[in-house]
């Protein structure tokens, strides 16, 4: 039997040792400049990096009560760090990423993502408003968006003031 020979390409031997060894010296780089410098950082950087894309974590743009309320979401679908971790977290966070005045939330044209972002909604219930906006057309009023199955009313309420339809 002949072994196998490769054919030439560009990504065999030196092009690919290059491009890999670009790709690592930059990474970390790239990395760790989602996140402005300060004491915590590390710590964010370990805790939210583990389960979702950083961009996510501080996109959110909470006060220290709902930073701490997220944090306690994400210990409750299972964050593991140790408790000194998590309180440095959300001093940096709430330090950091503070709340910011952010336009009214349009619940007929707004996507998943706002939904999750700024109702506070899991992936699931930010899904059934969408699904319920397709099947049944606009909301009308807070009251209805409170009729999506799978959607707590209570997440809705405390924010019903940024809510407009």
């Amino acid at each position: 039997m002949k072994p196998c020979m490769r054919l030439a390409s560009p990504w065999n031997t030196k092009f690919r040792r290059t491009w890999l060894a670009a790709a690592l010296a930059l990474a970390p780089g790239l990395l760790w400049a989602q996140l402005r410098p300060g004491a915590g950082s590390a710590e964010t950087q370990q805790l939210c990096s583990g389960c979702h894309e950083l961009e996510r974590s501080i996109s959110l743009r909470q006060d220290r009560d709902g930073w701490k309320a997220t944090i306690n979401k994400m210990i409750s679908l299972g964050a593991q760090g140790a408790e000194q971790d998590f309180s440095a977290a959300l001093e940096y966070l709430s330090s950091n990423y503070p709340a910011q005045a952010l336009p009214h939330l349009n619940v007929n044209t707004a996507k998943a993502i706002d939904f999750e972002t700024r109702l506070s909604l899991r992936r699931s219930e930010a899904a059934a408003v969408i699904e319920y906006r397709t099947k049944h057309g606009s909301f009308k009023s807070i009251d209805d968006l409170k009729t999506v199955l799978g959607v707590d009313p209570a997440k809705i309420d405390m924010k019903r003031d940024i809510l407009v339809f």
